[in-house]
Order: structure tokens, then sequence, then C-alpha cells
């Protein structure tokens, strides 16, 4: 789909049987591509044409149980639902995230912890999802460490202390860590020289998902933003289901060091591995 006033980007047509790996052997995920075009606007005026949210009989038909609806800024809207003691966030008829595979998400914190130890004191997460990114963290990282979380929909943080609290262990109460309700983007460009490491999972690749606006992440001028929010020697993460030989290319010609990562999201092994970027700022 082309906006005419901003340019082309990525469509991606994800059909997931939906449920956790326990009840179902293997996910689809079919992925139609169309030539991007990064946004060269750096207001981000984008035009969110959001998909259309599942019925409740569509996933009651998935033996799954709607817990709640949370509404995402500039259109369209998240759905929390429940399998058994199994949770999975939807955007319409594509999986988020879900509570039987975490691997990946937390990989996403300690990878980088692993390159920058003591170093990583100031951290900003994007998309607060189920917490095993913050987890993760907060387990690596020193206690004298900061942990900033952006998180777009405010539904997000209420299920962290609702239903989802089971997963996040008291994480939103921990002194280092504070939630920031706004776009991760405006985060990032409020801020010089700030982060000694960016965490982004906010869409499930690098593309905008959730909202369109997110083409602002991926796009060269947004890496180069990422890179300057970054002090010397951090790190931008981004995780991914899919790889993506375009985004690495972005990343190089913003400046960075690209190290691709593949992780497992479950420990079976069962499903496609998923990647992440780790792309260094020189000293």
């Amino acid at each position: 789909m082309q906006d005419p006033r901003t340019g082309s980007f990525r469509v991606f047509d994800f059909r997931i049987i939906h449920g956790p790996a326990s009840e179902f052997s293997k996910f689809v995920r079919l992925r139609s591509r169309r030539t991007l075009e990064c946004n060269s606007r750096r207001d981000g005026g984008l035009t969110v044409v959001p998909p259309a949210p599942p019925s409740t009989s569509q996933i009651d038909s998935a033996s799954g149980v709607l817990v709640d609806i949370g509404d995402i800024p500039g259109g369209g809207q998240l759905h929390l639902v429940r399998y058994g003691e199994d949770y999975e966030i939807l955007l319409g008829e594509e999986q988020l995230m879900g509570s039987w595979a975490s691997r990946s998400e937390e990989a996403l914190a300690s990878l980088v912890y692993e390159r920058l130890g003591e170093r990583a004191r100031h951290v900003l997460i994007g998309g607060l999802g189920m917490g095993f990114t913050l987890a993760a963290a907060r387990s690596a990282l020193p206690r004298e460490a900061t942990i900033v979380v952006a998180e777009l929909v405010p539904s997000v943080v209420t299920w962290a202390r609702g239903p989802l609290a089971h997963f996040f262990h008291g994480a939103l109460d921990d002194p280092r860590v504070s939630i920031d309700l706004r776009d991760v983007h405006d985060v990032i460009v409020s801020h010089a020289s700030a982060f000694d490491a960016i965490l982004l999972d906010v869409d499930n690749g690098p593309d905008g998902l959730v909202t369109v606006a997110n083409e602002r992440l991926y796009c060269p001028w947004g890496l180069r933003a990422a890179r300057a929010a970054l002090r010397p020697g951090g790190i931008l993460a981004v995780w991914s289901a899919y790889p993506d030989d375009g985004f690495s290319e972005r990343l190089r010609a913003a400046g960075f060091a690209v190290e691709e990562v593949f992780v497992t999201p479950d420990a079976a092994g069962e499903h496609t591995p998923d990647i992440i970027w780790l792309a260094s700022k020189p000293d």
C-alpha cells in the first residue's frame, strides 16, 4: 500500500495459527513483500491504516478467551487473549507475542549485556510486551543501571499490572525501571548520547506493523537518530521474526558495525529462529 504523500513502504501478511506451542506443532507465516522506500520526511507524517480487529467469535474458535482490548494511539487495537495459563497479544489476526516462547525476547537483553558488560548503565527498551526483555535486562544489568521502557499503548502497561502481572514479578516496581508512555521514536530523538543500549521489539521486524509511523525507526534517518542517541560504543539491538538483508545494509550505511544472531524462540527448537541485529556505534 502506498501513501501518495509520503512514499511507499513494505507490506507483510502474517497468517498465524493461534495458541501456545504445546497445543499446535507449528505456525504458518505467509509474507508478501513490496519495495520499501524509506520515508524521508522527518516529521513522520504517516497515515495509519489499522487492520480489521478479530471478532470475539474468531478468537473463541481458536480456543482462546478474549481478556481485554487496548486502543493504539493513532488507530487500531491490540487484543489480549488467554489460552489456559498462556496468553498472546494480537494485532488483528497477527500475533505480536505469546507467553509460551520468550527465549529470543530475553536474548535481546542478554546478548547486549554479554557485549557491554558493566558499561550498560543506561538502557532504553522499546516495547513493554509481556516483560520478557525487561526481566532479562533487570537480571543482567548492574544495580546502578537505569532502564527506561517506552510503551505506546497504555493498556499494555495496565495488563502488566493486571492479568499479566505474574510474568513481570514486580518489575514495574523496581526503582531502576521507569515507564515512558509515548512512541519510542520520540524518546530516541529527544535524547542525544544518552543511552548505552537501545533495545527495540515494537513490531514483528524492521517494518511498521503495529503502526505505520514505526517505519521511522527503521529508515536511514531513523537509524541515524538512534546512533545519535547512543553513547560511544553503545548498541542498538532490534528483534525480528524474519531476516532482512536490506535492513542490515541500512544499519551499516548509518555507521553501525552489524552482527546478526539467530535465536530459537522456544527451548524445544520447534519454531523458525528469530533474528536479533546487534548494531554497535564506534567508540
